[in-house]
This record gives C-alpha cells, structure tokens and sequence, in this order.
C-alpha cells in the first residue's frame, strides 16, 4: 500500500466517528426541540452536514485509491448513514490499515510473494 492511499484511509477512520457522534447528536437535539424549548438542531445540522460531506469526500477517494469492491465501498457508504455506523466504519478501516501494514511488511522481509 503506497502512502497515498493509506492517508486515504486514514482520513476516512479519522472522520467516521465524529461523523457518528455528530449523527447522534443531531438526533438527540431533534428530539429535545420537539419536548423542551431547547433547539439546537440548526447548529448539529450544520455540524453534522460538513463532517457528512467530508465523510463522502474521503469515502470516494479511499474506493479510488484502494480500488474496492462495489460491495465494500457500498458497506462503508451505507455505514455513513447509519446513526452509529460510523464507529463501525472506523473499526473496520483500522483493522483492514493495520493488515495491509503486517502484509507490506512480510513481503518486504520476503515471507509472502508479492
């Protein structure tokens, strides 16, 4: 994996859950403005809307670097929507950066071919 592509990854672990955290947030301000006075939903939305949009920038360059499957750049899109997904997403790209880093490894000590 060259370094592009891991900043790739990196990018897109580092801003999926505070995606996450957003999400909730936004839904917890949504119901607060429909039983108390208290509205914050215009600043969560915001919020929630940039790091949203950062999500989606970072997604499309992680599947153009990484060259996933349909089925796997799917899964972390559809992660992105989903209100805790995000720290699921954050997960699963921390363990697939940390595989390619032990396989970079082996086939440059030569155990694996490359």
């Amino acid at each position: 994996m060259d370094i592009k592509t891991a900043t790739a990854l990196r990018r897109l672990r580092l801003v999926s859950a505070p995606e996450a955290v957003s999400f909730l947030l936004l839904l917890l301000c949504s119901v607060l403005k429909r039983t108390t006075d208290f509205n914050a939903v215009p600043v969560m939305g915001a919020v929630h809307g940039v790091l949203f949009i950062l999500y989606v920038i970072f997604w499309a360059d992680a599947w153009n670097r990484t060259k996933w499957a349909p089925r796997t750049a799917a899964l972390y899109f559809v992660l992105s929507v989903l209100p805790t997904g995000g720290f699921f997403a954050e997960r699963k790209l921390k363990r697939e950066a940390e595989d390619a880093v032990i396989a970079s490894r082996a086939r440059r000590e030569g155990v694996v071919a490359s």
